[in-house]
Protein backbone atom coordinates (compact mmCIF):
# COMPACT_ATOMS: atom_id res chain seq x y z
CA UNK A 1 0.00 0.00 0.00
CA UNK A 2 2.87 2.36 0.62
CA UNK A 3 3.95 2.02 -3.02
CA UNK A 4 0.45 2.87 -4.30
CA UNK A 5 0.43 6.01 -2.13
CA UNK A 6 3.72 7.13 -3.61
CA UNK A 7 2.57 6.81 -7.23
CA UNK A 8 -0.15 9.50 -7.17
CA UNK A 9 2.11 11.95 -5.37
CA UNK A 10 4.57 12.43 -8.29
CA UNK A 11 1.61 12.84 -10.68
CA UNK A 12 0.13 15.55 -8.49
CA UNK A 13 3.54 17.20 -8.13
CA UNK A 14 3.92 17.35 -11.93
CA UNK A 15 0.64 19.30 -12.19
CA UNK A 16 1.74 21.91 -9.65
CA UNK A 17 4.38 23.70 -11.82
CA UNK A 18 1.99 24.15 -14.79
CA UNK A 19 -0.34 26.66 -13.07
CA UNK A 20 2.70 28.53 -11.75
CA UNK A 21 3.84 29.31 -15.32
CA UNK A 22 0.39 30.41 -16.61
CA UNK A 23 0.19 33.69 -14.61
CA UNK A 24 3.63 34.72 -15.83
CA UNK A 25 2.41 34.60 -19.44
CA UNK A 26 -0.70 36.66 -18.71
CA UNK A 27 1.17 39.34 -16.76
CA UNK A 28 3.28 40.56 -19.69
CA UNK A 29 1.72 43.40 -21.70
CA UNK A 30 3.03 43.89 -25.25
CA UNK A 31 1.95 47.54 -25.64
CA UNK A 32 1.96 50.31 -23.07
CA UNK A 33 -0.95 52.71 -23.38
CA UNK A 34 -2.67 55.28 -21.24
CA UNK A 35 -6.26 54.58 -20.31
CA UNK A 36 -9.15 56.79 -19.22
CA UNK A 37 -11.84 54.67 -17.56
CA UNK A 38 -15.63 54.87 -17.87
CA UNK A 39 -16.18 56.95 -14.74
CA UNK A 40 -13.40 59.48 -15.42
CA UNK A 41 -14.36 62.99 -16.61
CA UNK A 42 -11.61 65.33 -17.85
CA UNK A 43 -12.04 68.95 -18.89
CA UNK A 44 -8.97 70.56 -20.41
CA UNK A 45 -6.02 69.68 -22.61
CA UNK A 46 -4.59 66.16 -22.81
CA UNK A 47 -1.26 65.36 -24.46
CA UNK A 48 1.20 62.51 -24.28
CA UNK A 49 3.78 60.32 -25.95
CA UNK A 50 2.07 56.92 -25.75
CA UNK A 51 -1.13 55.47 -27.20
CA UNK A 52 -4.31 56.54 -25.38
CA UNK A 53 -7.55 54.61 -24.82
CA UNK A 54 -10.58 56.66 -23.78
CA UNK A 55 -13.68 55.04 -22.29
CA UNK A 56 -14.67 58.09 -20.19
CA UNK A 57 -15.72 61.66 -20.94
CA UNK A 58 -13.33 64.28 -22.32
CA UNK A 59 -13.99 67.96 -23.04
CA UNK A 60 -11.22 70.16 -24.46
CA UNK A 61 -8.23 69.28 -26.67
CA UNK A 62 -6.38 66.00 -27.26
CA UNK A 63 -2.86 66.06 -28.74
CA UNK A 64 -0.95 62.80 -29.34
CA UNK A 65 0.97 63.67 -32.52
CA UNK A 66 2.97 60.44 -32.81
CA UNK A 67 0.49 57.95 -31.36
CA UNK A 68 -2.96 56.40 -31.61
CA UNK A 69 -6.01 57.72 -29.76
CA UNK A 70 -8.82 55.17 -29.38
CA UNK A 71 -12.27 56.19 -28.25
CA UNK A 72 -13.87 53.09 -26.75
CA UNK A 73 -17.53 52.09 -26.95
CA UNK A 74 -18.35 54.03 -23.77
CA UNK A 75 -16.15 57.01 -24.68
CA UNK A 76 -17.77 60.42 -25.08
CA UNK A 77 -15.38 63.05 -26.44
CA UNK A 78 -16.16 66.70 -27.12
CA UNK A 79 -12.74 67.87 -28.26
CA UNK A 80 -10.50 68.56 -31.21
CA UNK A 81 -8.10 65.64 -31.68
CA UNK A 82 -4.62 65.76 -33.23
CA UNK A 83 -2.96 62.33 -33.45
CA UNK A 84 -1.15 59.94 -35.74
CA UNK A 85 -4.16 57.61 -35.78
CA UNK A 86 -7.69 57.86 -34.36
CA UNK A 87 -10.03 54.89 -33.86
CA UNK A 88 -13.62 55.76 -32.96
CA UNK A 89 -15.95 53.21 -31.38
CA UNK A 90 -17.78 55.72 -29.17
CA UNK A 91 -18.96 59.30 -29.71
CA UNK A 92 -16.79 62.23 -30.86
CA UNK A 93 -17.87 65.83 -31.40
CA UNK A 94 -14.98 67.90 -32.71
CA UNK A 95 -12.46 68.16 -35.51
CA UNK A 96 -9.85 65.49 -36.13
CA UNK A 97 -6.42 65.98 -37.69
CA UNK A 98 -4.44 62.79 -38.31
CA UNK A 99 -1.03 62.28 -39.85
CA UNK A 100 -1.93 58.66 -40.75
CA UNK A 101 -5.56 57.46 -40.57
CA UNK A 102 -9.01 57.75 -39.03
CA UNK A 103 -11.01 54.57 -38.44
CA UNK A 104 -14.70 54.94 -37.54
CA UNK A 105 -16.10 51.59 -36.46
CA UNK A 106 -19.71 50.46 -36.92
CA UNK A 107 -20.75 51.60 -33.44
CA UNK A 108 -18.80 54.88 -33.71
CA UNK A 109 -20.08 58.40 -34.27
CA UNK A 110 -18.20 61.51 -35.43
CA UNK A 111 -19.66 64.99 -35.79
CA UNK A 112 -16.88 67.23 -37.06
CA UNK A 113 -14.37 67.81 -39.82
CA UNK A 114 -11.55 65.39 -40.64
CA UNK A 115 -8.12 66.03 -42.15
CA UNK A 116 -6.16 62.81 -42.73
CA UNK A 117 -4.23 60.71 -45.23
CA UNK A 118 -6.44 57.62 -44.93
CA UNK A 119 -9.96 57.05 -43.62
CA UNK A 120 -12.11 53.99 -42.99
CA UNK A 121 -15.83 54.21 -42.21
CA UNK A 122 -17.59 50.93 -41.42
CA UNK A 123 -21.23 50.25 -42.26
CA UNK A 124 -23.43 51.58 -39.47
CA UNK A 125 -20.98 54.31 -38.43
CA UNK A 126 -22.14 57.93 -38.25
CA UNK A 127 -20.09 60.66 -39.93
CA UNK A 128 -21.37 64.22 -40.17
CA UNK A 129 -18.90 66.81 -41.41
CA UNK A 130 -16.39 67.37 -44.15
CA UNK A 131 -13.46 65.09 -44.85
CA UNK A 132 -10.26 66.12 -46.55
CA UNK A 133 -7.95 63.29 -47.53
CA UNK A 134 -4.40 64.42 -48.19
CA UNK A 135 -2.12 62.32 -50.31
CA UNK A 136 1.46 61.62 -49.35
CA UNK A 137 3.80 64.20 -50.91
CA UNK A 138 5.38 61.83 -53.44
CA UNK A 139 1.92 60.65 -54.59
CA UNK A 140 0.53 64.19 -54.67
CA UNK A 141 2.60 65.19 -57.75
CA UNK A 142 1.49 62.18 -59.81
CA UNK A 143 -2.18 62.81 -58.94
CA UNK A 144 -1.93 66.45 -60.04
CA UNK A 145 -0.84 65.28 -63.50
CA UNK A 146 -3.94 63.08 -63.82
CA UNK A 147 -6.30 65.75 -62.49
CA UNK A 148 -6.39 67.19 -59.00
CA UNK A 149 -10.18 67.45 -58.82
CA UNK A 150 -10.81 63.69 -58.98
CA UNK A 151 -8.91 62.43 -55.88
CA UNK A 152 -10.20 65.18 -53.55
CA UNK A 153 -14.02 64.99 -53.29
CA UNK A 154 -15.42 65.55 -49.83
CA UNK A 155 -15.92 62.35 -47.92
CA UNK A 156 -19.48 63.16 -46.89
CA UNK A 157 -20.37 62.94 -50.58
CA UNK A 158 -18.16 59.86 -50.96
CA UNK A 159 -19.65 58.07 -47.95
CA UNK A 160 -23.20 58.74 -49.12
CA UNK A 161 -22.29 57.46 -52.59
CA UNK A 162 -20.57 54.32 -51.27
CA UNK A 163 -23.37 53.10 -49.01
CA UNK A 164 -26.01 52.80 -51.79
CA UNK A 165 -23.46 50.88 -53.91
CA UNK A 166 -22.95 48.40 -51.06
CA UNK A 167 -26.72 48.09 -50.58
CA UNK A 168 -27.25 47.57 -54.32
CA UNK A 169 -24.53 44.92 -54.41
CA UNK A 170 -26.11 43.12 -51.45
CA UNK A 171 -29.61 43.30 -53.01
CA UNK A 172 -28.36 41.95 -56.34
CA UNK A 173 -26.54 38.97 -54.81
Amino acid sequence: MASSMLQPTPTQASHTPSPAYTPIKTVSAPIEQGSIGRTVVIKGEISGSEPLYIDGTIEGKIHFADHRVTIGRHGNVTANIAAKEVVIMGSVKGNIECSDRVDIRAEGSLIGDVLTRRISVEDGAVLKGSVQVQAAEHHHASRNEKGAAQPQPTSSAMVVAEKPKAAAAGAGA
